[in-house]
């Protein structure tokens, strides 16, 4: 966790603001732009959570990202 902390800090409080501004959002412009059924989905974007899943995956993701660009970052030519 000292080599990865601050990131994971940053991809759970990043999630915590797609879910809570970012998805009522888009179901509201849904919900007047194309069918107003979407506009049920404002109170359920509140209401579900999905750190369950997110989490997890996007963790993943950057330890893969992260793990390839240290390992190729680490040639020494020069011996």
């Amino acid at each position: 966790m000292k080599k990865n902390g601050l990131a994971f800090v940053i991809i759970v409080v990043g999630w915590e603001i797609v879910e809570d501004v970012v998805f009522p959002i888009i179901f509201g412009a849904l919900g007047n732009y194309v069918h107003p059924a979407f506009y049920a989905g404002i109170p359920a974007s509140l209401i579900l959570c999905f750190h369950w899943l997110a989490i997890p995956i996007l963790w993943g993701l950057w330890l893969k990202i992260s793990n390839k660009s240290a390992d190729s970052g680490d040639v020494d030519c020069c011996d």
